[in-house]
């Protein structure tokens, strides 16, 4: 896996610890990459979600995916693995709540990488120094096809607050 540094859409790297002053609604991150191959895909299905279009290729050609196809629970996975990489909050990603969808599977040959776009900041009315913050997270394939759209909200702290 290749990693990259975080860099808000301003194009300055983005602080190792952000805090809610760090970031403005716009603000893009680009993850590094992570190449997925047909054993993971196996891997994780035989352990959590095991299908047979994610287990063996013969039974995924015939099925609605057409060949071999990651679980939806995989491709989230490797997405919140490469959104924690490229938006390094400071207390963590304390996560509120998602929505989730798999536009497209994920195959054995995709490389994978994140692009988070901060959509809103809703400060607390009635905790001053945290805010809820939503982003807008595509994961996308070598070929810039999104393979999953995942919108979290997440509960971030101004410096010194918690």
């Amino acid at each position: 896996m290749t990693q990259t540094t975080p860099t808000p859409a301003s194009g300055v790297a983005a602080p190792r610890n952000l805090h809610l002053e760090d970031i403005a609604v716009g603000d893009r991150f680009v993850s590094g990459e992570h190449a997925l191959d047909a054993e993971q895909i196996k891997a994780f299905a035989a352990q959590y979600d095991p299908q047979p279009f994610h287990l063996d290729e013969t039974a995924a050609e015939s099925s609605l995916f057409g060949g071999l196809a990651a679980s939806g629970w995989h491709t989230a996975a490797l997405t919140m693995k490469l959104f924690v990489a490229s938006v390094p909050v400071a207390d963590g990603l304390v996560g509120a709540g998602v929505e989730v969808s798999w536009p497209k599977p994920t195959r054995a040959d995709d490389i994978l990488h994140t692009q988070s776009t901060v959509t809103e900041i809703k400060p607390s009315r009635s905790r001053p120094g945290r805010a809820m913050v939503t982003f807008e997270t595509l994961t996308l394939n070598q070929d810039g096809e999104t393979r999953q759209r995942l919108v979290s909200r997440v509960v971030m702290f101004a410096r010194g607050q918690r």
